[in-house]
């Protein structure tokens, strides 16, 4: 009856206006980031570190994202994308129009609003005119023996052509006059570069204010620049700053070495085509302007200008020394509780052999996954180690324990993701430390990245191997652990066993990929699953009423997934999406995706757990995931889904999502239009706020224990 309906109305689900493009929700993404740094219910510093958050999320937007769309324009290609229907011209005019609007409430969120809640705290960025004369000489002093060793002024002439300045460069564009020249003669251009390898704020000796006071480093080597240029006038000093293209071009068929092809394209992305000029209002001379614009190959939409300062990046810095004395204006640390399934266990391996485990990180420490490891790496009956490793810490105690396993003569193997984007050049000196220490160490599949999260441990027990197996939603990093939210399973079962040994060596060496147990993997097995999963429903749903879909990710893009759910959802079928960042389906639509609700919750963790949930008539089936219903993460990647079977452990799952759902604090609702809106929260309803919820959880299972 349902079908007969929709054939009546000829609905096309191709409709450009059922579907959010994926740059644009990108950004709505970014500004939901920006509205934490105005929400006045959060600590003051946690304002200040979401403008950091905002500005270091759009530099790797313009590089990555813009600098793609603008190569498609330079290409000649002008197809529209299959979703929104917007062709690459189309959406950077798009992008421009909402990044200018963002950018400018940035700049006056933290001009007029964060800096004069700074003041009222009792700290102070000043200018170089504010300073009495000691801050004065204290400045004279650092500049003459800490900066000024260290800049290099690049003049601009017939023979010093424009300089290739570094991507994310902060610049001094030099306007000079040479003393003593009449009239006629041409002022003289030299660039000076501010130097990242110095920190961006010098506090200076407190003043009559008795405040602490901070002043820009740009702002000290503008005043001070002449001693750079002497016999000239310093006319005018402009900062400035470029963004490029920072994507890589690796040919992986042609390649007979990836790691030494990669080591190559790494050098080459400091010096991308530019994407973006930012600069300060009202202190660019025209003609400077002009040059840089022609120089770079930019056009004027591609001009960024500020009130404030240029990259608010630097305020990571400023918070990270601010909070530390000064708690009450920063969110309370949660400390990462001992793990509810770990609790009286002293030996990881028997916990596991016990039953399945559940970690929730951050709430639950990530220790116990380090110590799998590295406890693997010391025990005498553990045969061999296999790891993927997609991002890892700076200083990973898992590749010292990887390293340590193979010096203790363990067969270990480690897939090295060497294309995970901003890390390659990290994973390269680790693939690299861990062959040295006599790790087999593989680099994947061609044109394919390993996202997957996984570990195995083969170990040797009274006469039988035993298998140790874990997966996770994120990565092996033990920093971000901290930051995002994650789920972790460790399982001994036998199966799953089986499907860990059978996907090393299909990564490993030469086979079809293996009929699985338990696992789905991608390229495209996972999106046929999920399919399947989505028919299933509505079939249950046609027959007993109660279909119902939880899913959780960060990101939903893949059409051929927002199709299915759209007919789902017109067969009747609950959905409830929780997407923390691009999600390209539209809920609320009348007829299209009316019992779809999308929800994105942007809190002092970063979401990025995998969850989904199908009723399947009350035989419920709850899977985790390393991938999010992203085109990329179906045909382009290496993924693992997984099931969680324990009925406890599914129990724990739904809670998670249950929880999650019931955020009327953090939480947003995107509306049918594709904009989104806080939860309005009834006045005589509880708040409640996810993320706290399940730290209290934590704590509760770990009071207990005590």
């Amino acid at each position: 009856m349902q079908k007969d309906k929709l054939i009546q109305k000829h609905i096309d689900l191709n409709n450009p206006t059922f579907y959010n493009n994926r740059e644009l929700s990108w950004l709505a993404f970014n500004e939901r980031v920006l509205e934490e740094a105005i929400d006045e219910r959060n600590p003051l510093l946690e304002r200040l570190k979401f403008l950091a958050i905002f500005s270091s999320n759009l530099d790797e937007f313009f590089m990555v994202r813009v600098a793609g769309l603008k190569d498609q324009v330079k290409a000649g290609f002008n197809r529209p994308e299959n979703k929104a229907g917007l062709t690459p011209k189309q959406q950077l005019k798009h992008i421009s129009d909402k990044n200018h609007l963002l950018v400018q409430l940035q700049d006056t969120v933290y001009t007029d609003t964060i800096i004069p809640l700074l003041f009222h705290e009792g700290f102070q960025f000043v200018s170089i005119q504010d300073c009495d004369e000691e801050q004065l000489t204290y400045l004279e002093e650092r500049f003459q023996n800490y900066i000024f060793p260290v800049l290099t002024p690049m003049a601009i002439d017939a023979y010093r052509p424009f300089p290739m300045l570094l991507n994310k460069s902060l610049n001094l564009a030099v306007i000079l006059r040479r003393l003593g020249s009449d009239e006629n003669e041409k002022d003289q251009l030299a660039i000076v570069q501010v130097p990242s390898v110095l920190t961006r704020f010098i506090k200076l000796p407190k003043s009559k204010e008795q405040k602490d006071q901070f002043i820009l480093l740009e702002e000290v080597i503008s005043h001070f620049i002449s001693a750079l240029f002497n016999g000239f006038t310093v006319k005018s000093v402009s900062p400035f700053r470029i963004t490029r293209n920072a994507d890589m071009t690796i040919h992986e068929e042609a390649s007979r070495d990836l790691l030494s092809e990669i080591e190559k394209e790494l050098k080459k992305r400091k010096w991308g085509a530019a994407v973006r000029l930012e600069m300060q209002e009202g202190q660019m001379n025209q003609n400077v302007l002009n040059l840089l614009l022609d120089v770079l190959e930019l056009h004027q939409d591609d001009v960024y200008s500020y009130k404030g300062p240029l990259d608010l990046s630097f305020l990571f810095k400023l918070y990270g020394q601010l909070a530390k004395e000064n708690e009450h204006l920063a969110n309370e640390t949660l400390i990462p509780q001992p793990p509810e399934d770990l609790i009286g266990e002293d030996d990881i391996f028997q916990a596991i052999l016990k039953r399945d485990i559940i970690l929730h990180h951050p709430y639950e420490s990530f220790q116990p996954v380090i110590d799998f490891v590295t406890r693997a790496a010391k025990d005498p009956s553990v045969l061999a180690i296999k790891q993927t490793l997609y991002r890892v810490s700076g200083d990973s105690p898992i590749i010292h324990a990887l390293a340590l396993a193979a010096e203790n003569g363990k067969q270990v193997t480690v897939l090295v993701e060497l294309k995970a984007r901003f890390d390659e050049e990290n994973n390269i000196q680790w693939a690299k430390k861990l062959e040295k220490s006599g790790v087999h160490v593989i680099y994947g599949i061609t044109s394919l990245k390993t996202h997957s999260k996984i570990t195995l441990v083969v170990r040797h027990q009274d006469d039988h191997i035993q298998r140790f197996v874990h997966l996770g939603t994120g990565n092996y990093n033990d920093s971000t652990a901290m930051l995002y939210t994650d789920l972790g399973f460790f399982t001994s079962r036998e199966k799953y066993g089986e499907d860990a040994t059978n996907f090393f060596n299909y990564l490993s060496g030469y086979s079809e990929k293996p009929k699985w147990h338990y696992l789905s993997t991608s390229p495209f097995e996972i999106r046929e699953e999920f399919l399947y999963l989505i028919d299933e429903e509505m079939k249950n749903h046609r027959k007993y009423g109660n279909g119902k879909i939880i899913a959780k990710m960060n990101s939903l893009s893949d059409k051929p997934i927002i199709l299915k759910l759209y007919e789902a959802s017109q067969a009747g079928v609950q959905i409830d999406l929780i997407v923390r960042g691009i999600c390209c389906l539209r809920p609320g639509i009348k007829d299209v995706s009316e019992n779809i609700r999308v929800f994105s919750i942007v809190d002092r963790f970063l979401e990025h757990s995998r969850i989904f949930y199908f009723n399947s008539n009350g035989f419920e089936k709850i899977f985790l995931s390393s991938a999010d219903w992203m085109t990329r993460n179906m045909e382009k990647r290496i993924e693992i889904l997984f099931p969680i079977v324990s009925s406890g452990n599914k129990e724990r799952v739904k809670e998670i999502l249950t929880i999650t759902l019931q955020d009327n604090t953090k939480a947003r609702q995107q509306n049918a239009d594709g904009s989104y809106k806080y939860i309005k929260r009834p006045t005589h309803e509880q708040p409640i706020q996810s993320q706290l919820t399940f730290h209290e959880l934590a704590s509760r299972f770990t009071a207990i224990d005590e």
